[in-house]
């Protein structure tokens, strides 16, 4: 299973190669990084713009390869790796098109260059896979390097009790106990914004009770899993930031999501709750297509 991974041309960005880096060493895979260059619009007749900007097009992609192998020669030189340019009027599509050409199983990109340092941000190359990927999706922090994170070690799955999820959880951890790694599972709460007077427990009864049932649907999927000692929490806050915040986080972490299926295939389609989780994630997200 190849990981496609995406390298921009205009920026030093080492976090989706060291993020593709990481996943590859853990499962056991080989990695293509890809950089797009812009392609020229086809013309009947060559003219001297068009051949400067063919000109500029490939020596852009030869700068980005030749970056992209200096960071491979740092964070991956243990693994199977190769750089290449293509051409494309769109980076995700570009991106789409080689990994299918490879069969890959999992696409990986960095965050927006303005995001917060160490959160995952979702730039518009980001954004578009995670609205169109038939394949999984993973997204790197702004920041994120394997210097000291060689492999992952625990990956924590979004549980939000229904089947589709369930099936996340099933293909998350296979692919923990193939790569040797923990599985915790956590169900996300954000409390209403109605306020109560101190003397009506409305608010709190809701938090107690969406505690209660989550903690019953996380102790049964973690015992549906086969495993033991599955580390299962419920983790809620008033609003996304400091729910997401109130979960402990490791250096080698990773949080796997399931998507919501859109039209007649499945492909990642990322919904509210979702998207607000990963925008406050401090560890790589992987989004999974539902099926």
């Amino acid at each position: 299973m190849t990981i496609v991974v995406g390298h921009p041309t205009r920026t030093h960005d080492r976090a989706a190669i060291s993020l593709g880096a990481m996943l590859a060493r853990s499962i056991g895979t080989d990695l293509l990084v890809v950089s797009v260059v812009p392609a020229p619009w086809p013309t009947l007749v060559a003219g001297n713009v068009d051949k400067e900007f063919a000109a500029w097009s490939r020596e852009t992609g030869a700068a980005a390869v030749a970056d992209a192998e200096r960071v491979l020669a740092e964070v991956a030189a243990d693994l199977q790796a190769r750089a290449v340019a293509v051409p494309g009027r769109s980076v995700p599509t570009a991106l789409l098109e080689q990994a299918a050409g490879v069969d890959a199983g999992l696409v990986v990109v960095g965050s927006a260059e303005d995001g917060a340092w160490q959160r995952v941000g979702l730039g518009s190359t980001a954004d578009h896979l995670l609205h169109a990927a038939h394949v999984p999706v993973a997204v790197a922090p702004r920041g994120f390097a394997t210097h000291a994170v060689p492999r992952f070690d625990r990956a924590t799955c979004a549980f939000r009790a229904d089947r589709a999820s369930s099936d996340v959880l099933r293909r998350t951890t296979e692919i923990c106990a193939a790569a040797g790694a923990e599985v915790r599972i956590a169900t996300f709460g954000v409390l209403g914004k109605t306020m109560y007077p101190p003397e009506i427990r409305g608010e709190q009864d809701v938090l107690d009770s969406f505690v209660e049932q989550s903690e019953a649907a996380l102790r049964d999927a973690a015992a549906a899993t086969g495993l033991r000692d599955v580390e299962h929490v419920v983790a809620t806050g008033r609003d996304w930031a400091e729910a997401v915040g109130r979960l402990e986080w490791r250096h080698d972490d990773i949080l796997v999501l399931g998507s919501s299926p859109r039209g007649v295939l499945a492909r990642v389609f990322i919904g509210s709750h979702a998207s607000r989780i990963i925008r406050h994630s401090p560890v790589p997200v992987v989004v999974v297509p539902e099926s």
